[in-house]
């Protein structure tokens, strides 16, 4: 007779396959644990609060050096994207309130990593202590605290042309003259980056292409804008439109100098769509240290959604292998890199 698998917790009899299952059903299919318990029931297995808590407590602490890595080669990056999103926390000095915290998204486009952070404010400090050595560029949207952050530290800053082009959106009511004209303008931009990947080229191309198509289109653009700020009232939504543009327009074309830069956030966007389904099953974190846990389960899963790593294979098979793993040989576990090795196919 074989020797039996070993178990991922010690004095534990929840199997890698049953963990995997619980993790992947909260955070990637957004059924909080009372449901999960129920479908439990449903099936004839009795499983308490404590017991489900229990193990994922000591599930996530198990992949905790496998997320310190994941840091670790998201900042080995030169190119990051950044966003934040909130997450209703319970406040454990005040009974029934909750506390507004932020996962602070990380994304590397060249790399295909993704980093969900928590913190329980949005102020500067906490991007801070994550890229307190980290050089490179920064893309994200107009928040004042990322070009604060890029002026202390002498970052390269980009921003994200899909929020400009949202301000004339929301002016359309307001001046469609004028707000269409620059929707043409954003839509022109755009259909020279779906003409990019359809022929799926090198990052130097891409360059040569932008600043041959997309200057031109730039430089009247910008001439346009600064004719309009001075006729608009001030408060006006096309006159926010117009400043918001105006006042980001080195960080808005600051993605022509580079191929491999990409002209919106839009895909980091993508990955924090997960947490706000989530947040509708499930509605707030019991703590602020659930509220890490979950960031780290949402780095990893999003990481496998970008890499196409079917989410349960991945984490059952980390599960059978982390504990005996080579502690620096822990990156050939994270999806990006167990995609393309033959672990996957145990």
């Amino acid at each position: 007779m074989g020797e039996l698998p070993s178990l991922p917790l010690p004095k534990s009899n929840a199997g890698s396959g049953l963990l995997a299952h619980i993790l992947v059903s909260k955070f990637v299919d957004h059924f909080p644990f009372y449901r999960q318990r129920q479908i439990f029931r449903r099936q004839q297995y009795q499983v308490s609060d404590a017991t489900l808590s229990g193990w994922f407590n000591a599930a996530t602490s198990l992949l905790e050096s496998l997320y310190d890595v994941l840091i670790k080669e998201l900042l080995q990056n030169n190119y990051l994207q950044v966003d934040e999103s909130p997450i209703g926390v319970q406040d454990s000095h005040k009974k029934g309130s909750l506390h507004t915290g932020y996962h602070w998204v990380y994304h590397a486009p060249v790399e295909g990593l993704v980093l969900f952070k928590y913190d329980a404010t949005r102020s500067i400090k906490a991007p801070q202590a994550l890229l307190k050595n980290y050089k490179g560029t920064l893309q994200s949207d107009g928040y004042k605290v990322y070009q604060n952050l890029a002026t202390a530290k002498q970052l390269k800053l980009l921003s994200c042309m899909a929020h400009a082009r949202r301000y004339f959106e929301k002016a359309l009511d307001n001046d469609y003259t004028r707000a269409s004209y620059a929707m043409e303008q954003f839509q022109k931009l755009y259909g020279l980056e779906a003409n990019i990947r359809e022929h799926n080229t090198t990052p130097e191309v891409i360059k040569h292409y932008r600043n041959r198509y997309a200057n031109p289109i730039f430089d009247t653009f910008y001439d346009w804008l600064v004719a309009q700020q001075s006729q608009l009232l001030p408060k006006s939504a096309i006159a926010k439109a117009v400043g918001y543009t105006l006042r980001l327009w080195k960080y808005l074309i600051g993605y022509l100098e580079d191929g491999n830069y990409l002209i919106d956030n839009n895909k980091i966007e993508n990955t924090i769509r997960p947490l706000a389904l989530g947040r509708k099953n499930y509605l707030f974190a019991g703590s602020h240290k659930a509220a890490q846990k979950a960031a780290m389960m949402y780095s990893f899963f999003a990481t496998c959604k970008i890499n196409d790593v079917e989410p349960y294979s991945w984490l059952h098979d980390v599960f059978k292998r982390i504990s005996e793993h080579k502690a620096n040989k822990l990156e050939e576990l994270l999806p990006q890199n167990w995609k393309n090795n033959s672990i996957q196919k145990c």
